[in-house]
């Protein structure tokens, strides 16, 4: 005899696929980023077969696509106008199809690094193009670093394992364990190695989120075991179960495609993990929680990330542009983040930003005003990089003056 079924699930069949395409009119569209993979197959397919000119173009394509191609159409497309309700969340977290989306991204993406392996073991390739493949490459590993971040979240050990699986041609699995236990309890505060600080650039940023999120990943999986009664040697740690994994797939791609490919796996690895920590260095950069009477900090809300509702980078990043929204709620999916009009707002999407952040007098013109506008002058309120406290005090101590002349 069959269950009987609850009103809940009478609801949920009672929802069809064009009731939640009415909800979320990008549902569709989604399938972008676990499409990038293949975009990647594809830039590797056209330097395998293409006229030895046009090699070193097709080894570039992923710096390309990432750098040129995406912002262009982020500017064009402009910004995105949806913002589900409390009942359209309801409705979209409850549908499996958007989950199942980003799972999809990983095993295309160790097919588009195992023929990247190929292709660097072969001898007619050269040292440098092998270097330029791993850039493209690590900019695909980059961007799977996010899909392990929207699974990272997910109380699923299933879903933990992918995250790792995901983490592993980076070699990043640390991020598993420090960015939901540490990150989100310290997000814009000058204790989260994770957040930038207003005059800070981002290669003194790099060190400092690495190194610092490597030692909070040790401390925190530490203390877990700890209370479960075992020592950090332990078969149950997870950063030695991910690393694990990480040993395994290269030494695997070492064994099968030999020792040429390491010029490869090295500089993906390096270009993947310094891709994902300039988006670290832009999404909280100068902002603070304050503290109570009690010194405890505010929860986080709207006003401590940066913010930007352009589609087109939405859909490559699953709306992590939507940054307040999943600070607030770090378990909602990526389909049922809202936007806020009060978060502060980039001048541009995450895509159109990677590269002013890698040029330091660029990226202070942009940003450095809108800090200090954020907190109406009031630096005090900033997150700054303490050797610039001084220079950034007098800095925009004069501008206040000549704009209250």
């Amino acid at each position: 005899m069959n269950a009987p079924v609850t009103l809940n699930e009478l609801q949920l069949q009672d929802v069809s696929a064009k009731t939640v395409l009415q909800l979320d009119k990008k549902r569709y569209l989604w399938a972008i980023s676990p499409a990038l993979p293949v975009i990647g197959i594809g830039i590797l397919a056209g330097y395998q077969f293409a006229p030895k000119p046009f090699k070193k173009i097709f080894a570039l394509g992923g710096p390309i696509v990432l750098h040129i191609i995406i912002p262009t159409i982020d500017t064009i497309v402009g910004k995105d106008n949806n913002n589900p309700t409390a009942e359209d969340i309801k409705l979209l977290e409850q549908d499996p199809y958007y989950s199942r989306l980003v799972k999809s991204f990983i095993p295309l993406q160790y097919l588009a690094n195992m023929y990247a392996c190929y292709l660097t073991s072969r001898k007619t390739t050269s040292f440098i193009d092998k270097v330029l493949l791993g850039v493209s490459m690590g900019a695909i590993n980059g961007i799977a670093i996010n899909t392990a971040h929207e699974l990272s979240h997910k109380s699923s050990r299933i879903d933990h394992i992918l995250s790792h699986l995901a983490l592993v041609p980076s070699g990043y699995n640390h991020f598993r364990i420090e960015h939901p236990y540490g990150h989100h309890k310290r997000a814009a505060t000058p204790e989260d190695p994770a957040s930038s600080q207003m005059g800070e650039t981002f290669y003194e940023f790099l060190p400092r989120t690495v190194i610092g999120s490597f030692k909070s990943a040790i401390e925190i999986e530490t203390r877990r075991l700890k209370r479960k009664g075992l020592d950090f040697w332990s078969k149950d740690n997870e950063l030695l179960q991910g690393w694990g994994m990480t040993a395994t797939f290269h030494a695997s791609m070492l064994k099968l495609f030999g020792q040429s490919t390491l010029p490869y796996l090295i500089t993906q690895s390096i270009y993947s993990i310094s891709l994902f920590e300039i988006i670290n260095y832009i999404e909280h950069y100068g902002l603070l929680r304050q503290k109570d009477e009690t010194g405890k900090y505010e929860r986080t809300m709207p006003e401590h990330s940066w913010n930007n509702n352009n589609i087109v980078t939405n859909l490559f990043l699953y709306q992590l542009q939507r940054h307040s929204d999943h600070h607030a709620y770090p378990t909602r999916p990526f389909q049922a983040l809202r936007h806020f009009d009060e978060a502060p707002e980039l001048p541009s999407g995450y895509a159109s930003m990677l590269l002013p952040a890698l040029i330091p007098s660029l990226w202070f013109k942009m940003m450095d005003k809108r800090v200090f506008e954020h907190y109406k002058g009031d630096l005090n309120k900033a997150n700054i990089y303490p050797k610039r406290r001084a220079k950034l005090f007098k800095k925009f101590a004069v501008i206040d003056k000549l704009l209250n002349k």
